[in-house]
């Protein structure tokens, strides 16, 4: 059974995948609803051309959508299709990985892990059309818009307003109008979290898990999830989880569980309890009461 992770940018999703990666069992495949290049738009990965941020899939657009994802989650790597469309070095490397990842994971008959923000608005149909089993994770809204913030992240609301079946589905979001082509990121960012928080609170079939909570005591909340997402708990598992969630980056740089190079995921092995700390900076106490009381619900 294939598992996604979701939640909004900034809500811990490439720690969560990578993490759950830990055990071996899985083959990670980061974002392919990403509308940029790279990550996305590689159709090696995913036969369907991207359109929005935060794609909207539903049974009434899935007709493209549903076997592209089947290639996907069965792990079946397009190399013609991506050599047509991505040429560069950085891309042929790319190709390289991703095509050899998929074919050992599809033979040593590994799953597929899902690790895209992008497809937040689509949990339920991947959760009941793909049988994936769907971890949606949700940040403090407070740590959330500080981390937009200091990246300088705004949100275009068109890239929502623009889908009619999202809206069709989901018509709270048409209260978002209101701040379409406002300068205050801060009310935008916190607006976004509270449509989502909404969408995914009442969407079947999905575990919403809270970011600060599995932060705050990661090895038996990763168990949850393994046993959630039906993965054996081994000490493997277990060992590169506690070296790469309790790693004091203050005094070293080496060991720990890390990626990087042709992943580019926001991952970097941390504290993670101490990371919690943190999660405001930026704000002022007002800031923060304010986002408080936009995102009460």
């Amino acid at each position: 059974m294939t598992v996604l992770v979701t939640g909004l940018p900034r809500s811990g999703t490439s720690w969560t995948g990578r993490m759950l990666a830990a055990g071996g069992d899985l083959v990670y495949v980061n974002e392919p609803l990403n509308p940029q290049h790279p990550p996305g738009r590689c159709p090696g990965v995913l036969a369907a051309r991207v359109t929005h941020r935060f794609q909207y899939i539903c049974d009434d657009n899935s007709a493209a959508w549903l076997p592209a994802f089947r290639d996907t989650v069965a792990l079946r790597y397009r190399w013609l299709a991506e050599l047509r469309a991505n040429r560069s070095p950085y891309d042929l490397a790319r190709l390289l990985r991703y095509g050899t990842a998929f074919t050992l994971g599809r033979l040593a008959g590994r799953r597929a892990l899902l690790d895209d923000p992008f497809a937040v608005l689509s949990a339920g149909w991947f959760a009941r059309r793909l049988g994936c089993r769907v971890i949606a994770l949700v940040r403090d809204p407070v740590s959330f818009v500080a981390s937009w913030q200091r990246l300088g992240w705004t949100v275009h609301f068109q890239e929502l307003l623009g889908q009619p079946l999202l809206v069709r589905d989901h018509p709270e979001l048409l209260e978002l109008r209101a701040l379409v082509g406002s300068r205050d990121r801060v009310a935008k960012a916190a607006a976004l979290w509270r449509a989502t928080r909404t969408i995914l609170d009442r969407t079947p079939g999905i575990l919403v898990t809270s970011y600060e909570s599995l932060a705050a005591d990661p090895v038996p909340g990763f168990r949850r999830l393994y046993a959630y997402a039906g993965l054996p708990w081994t000490p493997t598992a277990e060992r590169r989880i506690t070296r790469a969630c309790c790693h004091d980056t203050s005094t070293s740089r080496t060991g720990g569980f890390a990626w990087s190079g042709l992943s580019r995921t926001a991952y970097r092995r941390m504290d993670s309890r101490q990371a919690l700390l943190n999660g405001a900076r930026g704000l002022s106490e007002e800031e923060a009461a304010r986002i408080r009381a936009l995102t009460a619900g």
